[in-house]
């Protein structure tokens, strides 16, 4: 994967999600046969499913810190219009800037 996982897109998460999923269906099978020992049931699993999602990610398959490369702070101040675009050099005096040649990609 590019730069590990983004938007919680790891294994920690994906799997305190299906767990907490599997709890919910749980409880609300249980809620609609009026068994309240097994909506309990539920919210126990849901519980779990936070638990399991705070262990995992503590070893270490949770979501990793990616700290900004230089291209993606180049690239911010491009946008903010506080730097040249790469690519485009100053001419000699008194001419325009002329661009080298462009590169392609991220």
């Amino acid at each position: 994967m590019a730069d590990k996982y983004h938007h919680g897109n790891s294994p920690a998460a994906w799997t305190a999600v299906l767990i907490i999923f599997i709890g919910t269906v749980v409880g609300s099978a249980y809620t609609i046969m009026a068994q309240p020992l097994g909506v309990v049931a539920g919210g126990v699993i849901i519980a779990l499913g936070g638990i399991a999602g705070l262990v995992l990610k503590g070893m270490g398959f949770g979501q990793q810190q990616v700290p900004a490369s230089a291209a993606h702070v180049a690239k911010a101040k491009v946008r903010a219009g506080s730097a040249q675009p790469a690519g485009v050099t100053a001419g000699a005096a008194g001419t325009d800037p002329e661009p080298e040649q462009a590169t392609v990609g991220g």
